[in-house]
């Protein structure tokens, strides 16, 4: 058979991600504080965005109404679709656009390929890094503004790195350092494999090894330590407390956190008294020497939608005005700079400007439109939560929610992550409503995971001192109340609660009436 050219005419049909819809799915999927972020930085980079105090009652702005009005009654019925005034609304095609399964959204981010580069990069921090913390500053008379001689507080690595020029290494051992610093964690441990270290840097495992044996001995002691009991060992050796007897008490430390002092004492060939001092002297080490420098702060949660019991018994869904962005278009600056360009390139780029900011504000009225059309709808399913707690929250998927506010699931799912809902039973994220079933005994409804695993940690409470209930009879107490668990699925609920086992419940009990 003989190959000819041959011109081919198909029909097909896709969808374009273009830059505005991956705009409007990020800010979906967005927390409060990152769209606070990323709003600043667009009014940083689009002149025709404003706040929306700018200029309070001028009719050249443009800005979304007020989005803390908006209310959802969860048990009126179906939701109805909630319009927002505009000159220029959403057209159907772009709100069917922005509610699209799209998992991998893809950015300009990227990393480095080479890791040379980035240790590189560090090493050459370092130096900086080194001449920063020892250098002074200068002030000249009235000048003077204590807020501007505060820093920031060092945060591990950094400290590391400003140590790396005392130690007198070569250029190449340096830099296989300043790579073991970002393996270390905010703890103090050497976390990943030291092989593929030693791979990535084109280097012997034996020369990693050196490295690192010198790396050991930095402040505070016990960094780059592989685990708990080489943490210890550091700083006891530092010390020189570091025996054979007390190396045998570091390697069964476990034999120590479950109270099995009876082994203990034959492992590490002690008496009472020896063996008491030594857990006294290691009660007095740093477990994590790492946290004593700076990390990062912790951020207040704010919670994104507010629900409210009404007088006729009704639940009132608003969302929170301080976490909604409010942007203005300034279409008075557009015209009169429109008016005055004379070259094609600023016309473009304001004609540019004008749909971004445009885009922006609508993308975020539909943003915050979603948000309370998926809270609403999960107070409508969840109600008895609300009203009795959590042994009757409901099991929920995502598929229950969007045929509910007719949205496709991934859109549910993207509301759903990092936005929480504050109600009198405290802050919760959206996403601790949608729980798994656990089936009935007698044929009823189903039971959410969630309120299992509460009665389950209710069961454990109210275990008396001379009566630990082991899994199977957990089991058994569970089905009376109509809840059809396996043994397994108890063991799993119970080690993700972090709750012991039966046995070492049963030896702790002892231990404290003992006491």
């Amino acid at each position: 058979m003989a190959l000819t050219p041959r011109l081919d005419l198909r029909q097909s049909q896709q969808l374009v991600m273009t830059p505005q819809l991956q705009q409007a799915i990020k800010l979906l999927q967005m927390s409060n504080l990152d769209l606070a972020t990323y709003v600043e930085q667009e009014l940083e980079k689009n002149p025709l965005l404003e706040r929306d105090d700018a200029i309070p009652g001028d009719d050249d702005y443009k800005a979304s109404d007020d989005t803390s009005d908006f209310e959802g009654d969860g048990d009126t019925g179906p939701l109805e679709e909630i319009s927002i005034s505009d000159d220029a609304p959403l057209s159907a095609a772009e709100n069917a656009a922005i509610d699209t399964d799209y998992d991998n959204i893809y950015t300009s981010d990227a990393t480095l390929d080479n890791p040379s580069d980035a240790i590189g990069a560090d090493a050459a921090n370092t130096g900086f890094l080194a001449a920063s913390t020892g250098g002074s500053s200068s002030f000249s008379g009235t000048d003077v503004n204590l807020e501007n001689t505060l820093s920031d507080d060092i945060s591990l690595r950094d400290h590391l790195a400003a140590q790396l020029n005392l130690l007198g290494l070569s250029p190449a051992d340096k830099l296989i350092a300043s790579y073991l610093i970002d393996l270390v964690s905010d703890t103090g441990y050497l976390v990943g494999d030291l092989e593929e270290a030693a791979e990535s840097l084109g280097c012997t495992e034996e020369r990693l090894n050196s490295v690192l044996d010198t790396l050991r001995g930095l402040e505070p002691t016990g960094v780059f330590a592989k685990d708990l009991a080489d943490c210890l060992a550091l700083q006891l050796k530092e010390k020189n407390r570091y025996d054979p007897a007390i190396a045998a008490l570091l390697q069964n430390l476990h034999l120590l956190a479950e109270g099995n002092l009876k082994e203990l004492l034959g492992v590490c060939g002690v008496d009472q008294e020896d063996l008491a001092e030594m857990i006294a002297e290691i009660k007095e080490l740093d477990p994590k020497p790492g946290l004593q420098f700076g990390s990062e702060i912790a951020q207040t949660l704010v919670p994104d939608i507010f629900v409210h019991r009404r007088p006729d018994g009704g639940w009132q869904v608003e969302l929170n005005s301080e976490t909604l962005p409010k942007v203005l278009v300034n279409n008075r600056y557009y015209s009169v700079i429109n008016t005055k360009s004379r070259r094609k390139e600023e016309k473009e780029y304001l004609s540019e400007c004008l749909n971004s900011a445009n885009w922006l504000v609508k993308s975020l009225e539909q943003r915050a439109q979603t948000i309370l059309k998926v809270a609403s709808a999960l107070v409508e399913e969840q109600e008895m939560f609300f009203t009795q707690g959590i042994e009757f929250l409901r099991p929920l998927n995502l598929k229950t929610i969007a045929e509910a506010i007719s949205m496709h699931e991934s859109t549910v799912s993207r509301v759903t992550s990092n936005k929480y809902l504050a109600t009198s039973r405290g802050v919760f994220e959206l996403k601790y409503f949608f729980t798994s079933a656990i089936n009935a005994t007698s044929g009823g409804d189903s039971h959410s995971a969630a309120s299992v695993r509460h009665k389950l940690k209710q069961l454990v409470n109210d275990e008396a001192p001379n009566r630990v209930l082991s899994d199977d009879k957990i089991v058994e107490l569970m089905k009376l109340q109509g809840i059809d668990i396996a043994r397994r699925t108890v063991a799993k609920y119970r080690d993700a609660m972090n709750i012991p086992s039966s046995v070492e419940r049963r030896r702790l009990k002892k231990q404290l009436i003992a006491s």
